[in-house]
C-alpha cells in the first residue's frame, strides 16, 4: 500500500510540475506575443507617421518660410496673381494709390496696400520727357492771350533698358624714335582678372551673379548671350567661373582671418554631388560647409567644399578658434569643440522642427504634447524678440528673469513625457532630441551673446540649396571649390547690405591692380561700402 501511495504521490507531483512548466511556457509565449504585438503596433504607427509626414511635405503647407514661394513655380503665375488681386478689389478692402501730385509726402508714397501701385525708388535715375500743348492751343479761346505755364502734372513709369552686349577695344599706342627707329614702346595693357581671356570684370560679375545668386545655369546663360548676338559656349563660361574662383583665394583667406576673430560663429553643412572626384564614385555624397560670424555691418559668410562630413573638417575650418559655436545637433563638431575649448550652443529651431513634425501626425482636430512643447518654445522666442535690441548683459538679465522659468517647466515636462511615448514615434524622436541636446540648448542662459538658434547659417546656405535644384551637381572638385569662393563673396556682400553684382564687379576690377604684398582689407565689403557716396 505504501509503495502504491508513494508512487501515486510522485505521479501527482510530476503532473503538477509539468502543469506548472506548461503554464510558465504559456505565460512566456503570451508575454512574447504581447511584446511582438507592441513592436508591430509601434512599427505600424511609425510607418503611418512617416506616410503622414511624406504627404504633408508633398502636399501640405510649409510651416517655415521658403526661399521661393510655391506660387512662383506655377506656369499660370501671372493669371493667378491677377485673379487674386481682382478678388481683393471686388471685396473693397484695398485702394489703388494713383495720386500723381508731386506734393505727396515721400513716406506716404512708400506705403502700399495690397493690390496698390508700387512706389518707384527715388534713387533710380530719372529721364524727363516734357509733353507740351500743341502750338495752336496755347492761346486763350476767349481773347487770344498767350497761355502761361502755372504748374506741372507729373506721372512716372518704370522703363527697362535690355541687356546690351558690346565689345571694348583696348587700343595700345606704340611709340618709336623716328630717327633711329629703335626702342619701340607700347602702352601697358590694363590689369585683368583673367589675363588670357576676353572676359571683362563686368561680364564675369554678371555671369557669377546670375549663376550663384539667381540660380541660372550656365547653359541657359549661353542661350541668352546667343540671343544677344554673342556666342559664348557653356564650357567657356564654366572655365571662367573656375578660374575666377581660384583668383579669389587670397581674398577668401582674408575673410577667414576676420571670421576667426568673431566672438561667435554659426556653422552648417549640406550635401553636394561631385561627378569626377578621384577614387570616388560619381554618386558619392560630398558636402558644402558654411561658416558665418562677425558684428553687424562686418558679417563674413564662408563656403568650403569637402568630400567628407567627418570631424576633421570643422577642425580644419576653425583652426585655433576658441570662441562660441552654434550648430545643429550633428556630433561631428565635438572634436573641434573639445580640442579648442569652444563654447558649443545648440539650435532651438531644429528642436522646434521635430515637434512640428510630431504635431502634423496627430489626429486631426486634437491637441497633444507636441502642441504644449511648441507653445513653450514660442514663449522663448517671444522673450528673444524683446531682447533683440538689448546689449548682451541686459539680454542675459532678461533671459534670467523670463526664459529660465520657461525652461524649468519644459524640463519637468520632458522628464515625465520621455517614459510615456514610444521612442521611435515622431513625438518620441522629438523628445529624445530635446533631451540629448538639452545642455547645448540651454547654454544661451549663461551668455548674452549666444542666440537662440542657428538660423543665420541656414539663411545663408539656403541660396546654395535652391541653386542646387537647378544645376544638380559639380563636375570636378575644383569647380566645387570655385563655387564655394564665389558663393562666399556673394553671401558676404548680402549680409552687409550690398548689391552682389556691384560688389563682385568692384572686386574683379580692383584685385588685379593689387600687388602680392598689398593689404587685401581694402576689398572687404565694409571697407568698400564706406567709400560709397552717401
Amino acid at each position: 500500500m505504501k509503495t502504491t501511495a508513494s508512487h501515486s504521490a510522485d505521479t501527482v507531483a510530476q503532473l503538477q510540475r509539468q502543469l506548472a512548466a506548461a503554464e510558465a511556457e504559456n505565460d512566456r509565449l503570451l508575454a512574447l506575443m504581447a511584446r511582438k504585438e507592441a513592436q508591430w503596433e509601434a512599427a505600424k504607427q511609425s510607418l503611418f507617421e512617416q506616410f503622414r509626414l511624406a504627404t504633408e511635405r508633398q502636399f501640405g503647407p510649409s510651416t517655415e518660410k521658403y526661399w521661393v514661394e510655391q506660387g512662383d513655380l506655377l506656369i499660370n503665375e501671372a493669371e493667378a496673381a491677377v485673379d487674386e488681386e481682382d478678388a481683393v478689389e471686388a471685396d473693397g478692402s484695398d485702394v489703388d494709390v494713383t495720386d500723381e501730385s508731386p506734393a505727396a509726402e515721400p513716406e506716404a508714397a512708400k506705403r502700399r496696400t495690397r493690390g496698390g501701385r508700387v512706389a518707384l525708388p527715388p534713387e533710380l535715375p530719372r529721364v524727363e520727357v516734357v509733353h507740351e500743348l500743341p502750338e495752336a492751343t496755347r492761346h486763350c479761346a476767349e481773347d487770344g492771350t498767350a497761355l502761361k505755364v502755372i504748374g506741372e502734372a507729373i506721372s512716372e513709369e518704370l522703363h527697362v533698358v535690355p541687356a546690351r552686349v558690346e565689345v571694348i577695344r583696348h587700343v595700345r599706342r606704340k611709340y618709336a624714335c623716328p630717327a633711329c627707329e629703335e626702342g619701340v614702346q607700347t602702352a601697358p595693357p590694363p590689369a585683368k582678372l583673367l589675363p588670357k581671356s576676353n572676359a571683362s570684370a563686368t561680364l564675369l560679375a554678371y555671369v557669377a551673379t546670375a549663376k550663384y545668386q539667381d540660380a541660372l545655369p550656365l547653359y541657359r546663360q549661353s542661350q541668352i548671350f546667343a540671343r544677344h548676338g554673342a556666342e559664348i559656349p557653356r564650357n567657356t563660361l564654366a572655365r571662367w567661373m573656375v578660374q575666377t574662383g581660384e583668383r579669389m583665394a587670397p581674398l577668401i583667406e582674408t575673410l577667414r582671418r576676420h571670421l576667426r576673430q568673431a566672438p561667435l560663429i554659426h556653422m552648417d553643412e549640406t550635401t553636394l554631388q561631385v561627378n569626377t572626384e578621384p577614387d570616388r564614385k560619381a554618386s558619392a555624397t560630398s558636402y558644402m560647409w558654411l561658416q558665418r560670424g562677425g558684428p553687424p555691418g562686418q558679417q563674413v559668410v564662408l563656403f568650403d567644399y569637402d568630400a567628407s562630413r567627418a570631424g576633421r573638417v570643422p577642425v580644419r575650418l576653425l583652426g585655433d578658434y576658441a570662441g562660441r559655436l552654434v550648430t545643429d545637433g550633428y556630433e561631428g563638431y565635438a572634436e573641434v569643440v573639445q580640442q579648442n575649448g569652444i563654447t558649443h550652443a545648440g539650435c532651438w529651431a531644429h528642436a522646434r522642427r521635430k515637434f512640428v513634425e510630431a504635431q502634423k501626425v496627430q489626429p486631426k482636430g486634437k491637441t497633444g504634447k507636441a502642441d504644449w512643447a511648441l507653445n513653450q518654445i514660442r514663449k522663448l522666442y517671444a522673450v528673444e524678440q524683446q531682447a533683440k535690441a538689448l546689449d548682451p548683459d541686459a539680454r542675459l538679465a532678461l533671459r534670467e528673469q523670463k526664459s529660465r522659468a520657461l525652461l524649468t517647466q519644459l524640463r519637468t515636462w520632458l522628464d515625465k513625457s520621455l517614459h510615456q511615448v514610444l521612442p521611435k514615434s515622431a513625438l518620441g524622436k522629438a523628445l529624445h532630441y530635446l533631451n540629448g541636446q538639452w545642455e547645448r540648448l540651454t547654454r544661451f542662459l549663461d551668455d548674452g551673446v549666444i542666440p537662440l538658434d542657428n538660423n543665420p547659417a541656414e539663411n545663408a546656405i539656403r541660396p546654395f540649396v535652391v541653386g542646387r535644384k537647378n544645376w544638380l551637381f559639380s563636375h570636378t572638385p575644383s569647380g566645387a571649390q570655385a563655387s564655394a569662393a564665389i558663393y562666399s563673396l556673394i553671401e558676404t556682400a548680402k549680409a552687409n547690405g550690398l548689391s552682389p553684382y556691384e560688389y563682385l564687379r568692384f572686386v574683379f576690377e580692383t584685385l588685379p591692380m593689387i600687388g602680392e604684398g598689398d593689404d587685401l582689407d581694402t576689398l572687404l565689403p565694409w571697407r568698400w561700402k564706406g567709400t560709397l557716396p552717401i
